[in-house]
């Protein structure tokens, strides 16, 4: 029965990886690679989460939150903001508290 449902779905898209938008591991690669060019060295990610349209910002996104090595317990943690479909830089701020 396991067989044949396997073979009977396997054209059908994965509902958590919908087309058309970067995985949050991209966009945690991604976030990390921006900081890194403006001058954050030894980030590194600590989470990543979607964030959807009207929560925070207008439009759909990955909130990635990097923090120094060794942890600082987020003082000196930055989130960087990047576009859901291309990982395209929207903001890079300090957590709000």
């Amino acid at each position: 029965m396991c067989g044949i449902l396997f073979f009977a779905t396997r054209g059908l898209e994965d509902p958590s990886r919908p087309k058309g938008r970067i995985l949050s591991i991209d966009a945690g690669r991604r976030a990390l690679s921006i900081a890194t060019e403006r001058g954050y060295r030894g980030y590194e990610v600590v989470h990543v989460a979607r964030a959807r349209a009207n929560e925070g910002a207008p439009e759909d996104r990955w909130v990635v939150l990097l923090d120094k090595v060794p942890h600082t317990s987020l003082k000196e943690a930055v989130v960087v903001e990047v576009e859901l479909e291309s990982g395209r830089l929207l903001r890079l701020r300090k957590p709000r508290r």
